[in-house]
């Protein structure tokens, strides 16, 4: 029996799912946005060890898992943001520690680096997500998934530094299949469509000397899709920010390391702000 409860409601129209687990102050986790990403994939090996003091939250972000396959073309982003601010109202959320992996990461940097921040964030942990992605054939197997078993191989082989993960056929399949759940595939694409001649107005990164909470930003070590040294960088741009490395883990610490993925967000998240 998972270590969680699965709830899946209808909030402002949309049907949402989460993960639920524990009681204590709300911690909020946002996973990635790979082809096939989920809560439960993305946070499944650290949600036990968090709930011990937290009533953990991780929803499956709209366009992933189980909540609506729902696209957005002139701000997907945005919509993602707004979605995850009306789940935290609906559960009677008013502040919360949030911890973000990858595309959740940059929700959480994007949100609170804005003027109006809608996030109801207290503190916040940034894993793998802000910055450079490099242009190499991990990022490229993001970007080219094509729905097959070998090219969600590649995904996998992207997000681990352990090369026994991409050789789990039975891992690979879990992924895969989450990846094929209808809708999954066109709303994960879709945030690539560009008309011809198309030029973004939201280009550049976020005002990063906005952001007033207190923010750790976490790197893996072995990280494929990032530059070594990047969130150094990026958490001296952020006023009081701070920065951790994770040894032996690539794009997802939380999974590759977890019990020290946990006693980073634990020793950040557990203080007074």
């Amino acid at each position: 029996m998972a270590d969680w409860q699965r709830r899946t409601e209808v909030v402002d129209g949309l049907e949402t799912s989460w993960l639920e687990a524990g009681i204590g102050p709300p911690l909020v986790l946002l996973h990635g946005g790979e082809f096939g990403a989920s809560a439960e994939l993305g946070w499944e090996r650290v949600i036990p060890a968090l709930a011990e003091r937290h009533r953990v939250i991780a929803p499956d972000v709209l366009g992933f898992g189980h909540s609506a396959k729902v696209v957005d073309f002139a701000d997907g982003r945005g919509i993602r943001i707004r979605y995850v601010a009306t789940l935290c109202a609906h559960l009677g959320i008013r502040e919360a520690a949030f911890v973000g992996n990858s595309m959740g990461a940059v929700m959480l940097l994007v949100d609170q680096a804005s003027e109006r921040p809608r996030l109801p964030v207290s503190r916040m942990v940034v894993i793998c997500g802000g910055g450079e992605i490099l242009d190499n054939e991990h990022s490229a197997a993001l970007y080219d998934y094509d729905g097959s078993f070998e090219a969600m191989r590649a995904i996998v082989r992207a997000l681990f530094l352990d090369e026994n993960v991409p050789a789990d056929d039975a891992y690979v399949a879990r992924r895969h299949e989450s990846s094929l759940l209808p809708g999954a595939w066109e709303a994960v694409a879709s945030a690539r469509f560009r008309r011809p001649g198309h030029v973004s107005s939201g280009g550049g990164e976020p005002d990063y000397g906005r952001i007033a909470v207190p923010t750790l930003v976490v790197e893996g070590a072995g990280d494929k899709l990032k530059p070594a040294g990047w969130a150094a960088g990026i958490a001296a741009r952020i006023p009081g920010a701070a920065s951790a490395v994770v040894a032996g883990a690539g794009h997802c610490p939380q999974l590759e390391r977890p019990e020290e993925t946990v006693r980073l967000i634990v020793d950040h998240v557990g203080g007074e702000r």
